[in-house]
C-alpha cells in the first residue's frame, strides 16, 4: 500500500501550469513545510521537511484558487518516485507526493493571523442562526466562493 498524509504550511504559491493539447490539464506544483515530531538540535530549535507535491485537474485548479504560502493544509496521496536527464547530461531522481485529497488544516482566520506575522486577525463574523431543520442558512450571493458544487 502506497499512502502518505501530511500536515504543513505552502512554502510558496503554487505553480500552476496547463498541459498542452485539445484537453488540457492543471497541473500544480507545491511544498509543504512538515514539521518533525522531535527537535533534532540541542538548541530545541524546530526543524521539518519539505515535501514536494504535484496535484492534477480540479484538484489543481483548487490549489490555484485558494492556496497560499503560509497556508496550513493536509494532504492524502501516494508517493511516486521518477528520473530524468538534465541539460548537463546528469541523471537526476525526483520523489514527489500525488495530491488525492487536499483540504485546509486551519480557519481562514487563524490562517490570516499566521501569515500576518502572529497578529490577530479581526474575529470572524458569527455564523447564522440554524433553521429549524438544524442546517445553518447560507447567506444569497456565496455559492461563488464555495470551493464545491
Amino acid at each position: 500500500m502506497n499512502k502518505v498524509i501530511l500536515m504543513g504550511r505552502l512554502t510558496r504559491d503554487p505553480e500552476v501550469r496547463y498541459s498542452a493539447g485539445e484537453n488540457s490539464t492543471a497541473v500544480a506544483r507545491y511544498t509543504l513545510a512538515v514539521d518533525r515530531r522531535f527537535r533534532r538540535n540541542n538548541d530545541g530549535e524546530q526543524t521539518a521537511d519539505f515535501i514536494g507535491c504535484v496535484a492534477f485537474g480540479r484538484s489543481a485548479e483548487f490549489a490555484e484558487k485558494y492556496f497560499r504560502q503560509g497556508l496550513k493544509v493536509i494532504v492524502t496521496g501516494r508517493i511516486q518516485t521518477g528520473s530524468y536527464t538534465n541539460k548537463d547530461g546528469q541523471r537526476v531522481y525526483t520523489t514527489d507526493v500525488v495530491v488525492e485529497d487536499q483540504e485546509f488544516a486551519e480557519s481562514k482566520a487563524a490562517s490570516e493571523s499566521h501569515m500576518n506575522g502572529g497578529f490577530q486577525a479581526a474575529p470572524a463574523p458569527a455564523p447564522s442562526a440554524p433553521a429549524g431543520d438544524g442546517f445553518m442558512n447560507i447567506p444569497d450571493g456565496i455559492d461563488e466562493e464555495l470551493p464545491f458544487n
